[in-house]
């Protein structure tokens, strides 16, 4: 043992001059020379730049009694932001001290014991790099393997060789994967690649070549950190004009981190206020607490008990999260009841026989529309007065209806045999007669119906199909015409109601070509397309020169009444309260947006690639997407284009559509494919996040013959990464960038793709509706520019 160590006890022993103790000073070096650092001296070690200091850093500055940790910082930014801890876990007193022997030894000392040490050589000196690299000789703060570096990383520094650890040692990060208590991995980075480093520009290198880029990218300027929260998100900020600001998050749904609540709970998130816990029905908080949860009534029987549909709610932390391939939802009702360890089961009803098991327990639930399209199904007990809270879309699949059929009780026993014989004889004649009569009528219709099929070439007309209304009917369910509820360029929208009490929205064609034939035939293609986000074709009319197509009445109208607020705000200040009373759309938040959004795409993907006969809407626009009771769109007048008379597009020049959705190609006189579709659906995309018809010039110094709306708002959201100025401004104040940025940076970068000039540039409807989906990545988009002016 060398001399130097014997001395360490007696050294760290002596006091410090009285001198020392009351300087306090900023030094760029700590050597054996200088006297014994104390935490009272408020001394701190700055880097050459200024950006980052160390010294004591005391844990609660309020405190009575001062705890403090050896810390790097940064130096001038308030409050103190530490990134470096020597002694995260083992904190000191105001009696400690850092001395560096002559033997080049560093000790932190407490208490007479050595609470941290390194060792280099005899002329080392303890320094701090510009980066934030605390350094000692050959020791690095930020090389050290399997030394964490507490909760922090910087940029320049090696990811690949440490872990990272939340303040509250729940949470850790080790360049791939975040977990829970160490051993529950609830996110994993994209591709499975570790991360390796973070440059200047906001940048995070991984170690297959690709990137995660922060929403600032580019700004060398201002100061990046990397941070593991004590919630358990892994976050990255970025310094300017005097707040962090977080520009790049690994989970925009917090619920999905798994500790945030306990057994049996429901982890809610309303982006506002973070997120809280919940019980689901049949159940109550625990008088243990840590948010679980505990059943009201236990299952008595598994023969008898009930189970409670929970829409959007998705258990991760079950013994068995095993997807088993069943026929449908009763299979998979069945498994849950034949297994006694069974607490639920999860079912999608998307025809892919998708169920799980929830077995023994239910931990890390969490509820989320935008991150599972799934339904739990909790058992409970048959006793159980709950009902379920947790509803939404997936009632809207249930299409089955009980009917209650109730018979007449036979009339009393007679003991007359003649009357029960007479009436008997009675009743099985006018059944003969009356049958009769029906067989002569029926056949005389199918004799007549079947010759017009095979005019017409529709034997093989599926059961189900339109029904040909008369116009008779047609008017007597509108009451002759009298509800109009819409205009457009193929007709006028009548509101009516059958005789079997459905509710529908009777179509008046006008221009339409061909005669009976071929106007039948297009109808019956048209109305076998069958898609939730396609409003329903229920029949025709035609008769006197009159086209009529009745639809599915949609309830809440078209989406640009929800849109477009302020030409509407104008309308009802001119006609008076009453009319603005009656006017009034509630606003759409960014989730029912994301999901009309996606739900239009889907929709026209439908009619673009999965339909028998190639369909062209040729019209996309907020005024053909209407919007159901709980906002499900539906894609309007699709397939009519067919049904337009040829001098009718002639004096069009062959232009279909509604100009500002119109593509280049229309104009440009170029083949028109399905990426004209495509353009359209870009521009109602970009309307939907900002709220504003796309004519409508907004804050620009541009002139306004040069002016394009999707040029500018690409300038906006990529160049000066303002996203926020081309949000709707009704509902800008909802916006939270830790839960709208990723969806609402998908939908922009997605209506950039869809805008571009030329078709081929364009992605594909079905690849439109998975970039919003999030399933395929979206690499940087091209500026889309005037067609006429050309690439800027």
């Amino acid at each position: 043992m060398s001399l130097s160590l014997l001395l360490l006890p007696l050294l760290l022993a002596i006091p410090p001059p009285p001198s020392a103790l009351a300087q306090a000073a900023n030094i760029s070096s700590f050597s054996s020379s200088d006297p014994p650092w104390l935490p009272g001296q408020g001394q701190i070690l700055l880097s050459p730049n200024a950006t980052f200091a160390a010294g004591f850093q005391p844990l609660h500055p309020n405190a009575s009694s001062a705890q403090y940790t050896f810390s790097v910082w940064y130096y001038g930014i308030s409050p103190v932001t530490v990134v470096w801890s020597a002694n995260p876990n083992s904190t000191v007193d105001a009696s400690a001290s850092l001395v560096v022997t002559p033997g080049g030894q560093l000790f932190l000392n407490s208490s007479g014991a050595v609470r941290w040490a390194r060792n280099a050589t005899a002329a080392a000196a303890l320094s701090l790099g510009d980066n934030g690299n605390l350094m000692f000789g050959a020791w690095e703060s930020f090389s050290s393997p399997g030394i964490s570096p507490g909760d922090t990383f910087l940029p320049s520094q090696n990811m690949n060789e440490t872990t990272l650890v939340s303040k509250n040692g729940r949470f850790s990060f080790d360049s791939e994967n975040l977990t829970f208590n160490g051993t529950e991995i609830y996110w994993t980075s994209p591709g499975k690649n570790k991360f390796l480093n973070m440059d200047d520009s906001g940048k995070i290198s991984q170690e297959n070549g690709q990137s995660i880029l922060s929403a600032d990218f580019g700004d060398k300027s201002v100061l990046r950190r990397l941070t593991l929260a004590d919630d358990g998100n892994l976050r990255l900020f970025s310094y300017s004009q005097g707040e962090w600001t977080m520009v790049w998050q690994a989970m925009p749904e917090l619920c999905q981190i798994h500790g945030l609540c306990g057994r049996n709970s429901i982890c809610m998130g309303d982006g506002a206020n973070g997120t809280y816990c919940v019980c689901p029905p049949g159940f109550r908080s625990s008088v243990d607490g840590n948010y679980e949860c505990e059943r009201k009534v236990p299952v008595a029987s598994r023969q008898k008990a009930k189970f409670l549909r929970l829409d959007f709610v998705n258990f991760t932390g079950g013994l068995n999260q095993t997807n088993l391939q069943v026929a449908n939802f009763s299979d998979c009702r069945a498994k849950c009841l034949a297994d006694q360890t069974c607490e639920g089961f999860m079912f999608n009803y998307d025809g892919t026989g998708f169920c799980v098991l929830q077995l023994e327990r239910l931990l890390y639930g969490y509820w989320s529309p935008g991150a599972t399209a799934n339904a739990m199904f909790l058992m409970v007990d048959q006793s159980e007065t709950d009902t379920t809270n947790f509803t939404g879309l997936t009632s809207v699949l249930e299409t089955t209806c009980p009917v209650n059929v109730t018979l007449p009780f036979p009339p009393d026993e007679s003991s007359t045999t003649t009357r029960n014989i007479a009436i008997i004889c009675t009743l099985f004649a006018a059944e003969l007669i009356s049958g009769m009569a029906f067989f002569w009528a029926f056949l005389k219709k199918y004799i007549k119906y079947r010759n017009m099929a095979q005019t017409l070439g529709l034997e093989l007309l599926p059961a189900g199909g339109p029904k040909r209304f008369t116009l008779a009917e047609i008017k007597a369910a509108t009451k002759g015409f009298l509800d109009p509820i819409g205009r457009g360029g193929f007709g006028d929208v009548y509101k009516g109601e059958l005789s079997d009490k459905r509710v529908v929205a009777v179509k008046c064609l006008k221009n339409v070509a061909g005669g009976d034939a071929e106007f039948w035939a297009e109808v019956t293609i048209i109305a076998r397309m069958h898609h939730l986000n396609l409003v329903r074709l229920w029949g025709f009319c035609a008769e006197k020169g009159q086209r009529i197509l009745v639809y599915e009445y949609v309830p809440n109208g078209s989406l640009d009444k929800f849109l477009f607020r302020s030409s509407r705000a104008t309308d009802q200040s001119e006609t008076g309260e009453a009319a603005a009373a009656t006017d009034q759309k509630p606003m759409l938040d960014w989730g029912v947006r994301y999901r009309i959004a996606l739900g239009v795409a889907r929709a026209i993907a439908y009619l673009h690639e999965e339909c028998l006969e190639w369909v062209l809407h040729c019209d996309i626009k907020p005024e053909n997407i209407l919007l159901g009771d709980d906002f499900c769109p539906k894609i309007s007048d699709f397939g009519l284009a067919k049904l337009r008379k040829k001098e009718d597009m002639v004096s069009m020049s062959r232009i279909r559509g509604t100009r500002g959705y119109m593509a280049p190609e229309w104009v440009k006189t170029d083949q028109i494919t399905p990426k004209a579709d495509v353009y359209s659906f870009g521009m109602v995309l970009l309307e939907i996040v900002s709220g504003v018809r796309n004519f409508e010039m907004q804050g620009s110094r541009i002139e306004s013959e040069d002016w394009y709306f999707p040029g500018w708002a690409f300038d906006k959201a990529f160049k000066e990464m303002k996203v926020e100025d081309i949000l709707d401004r009704q509902i800008k104040h909802a916006y939270d960038d830790k839960i709208h940025f990723k969806l609402v940076d998908r939908m922009v970068k997605t209506a950039m793709w869809c805008l571009q000039d030329r078709p081929e540039l364009r992605p594909s409807m079905g690849k439109v509706a998975k970039m919003l989906e999030g399933t395929v990545e979206i690499m940087e988009p091209r500026k889309p520019t005037i067609f006429y002016l050309g690439d800027e």
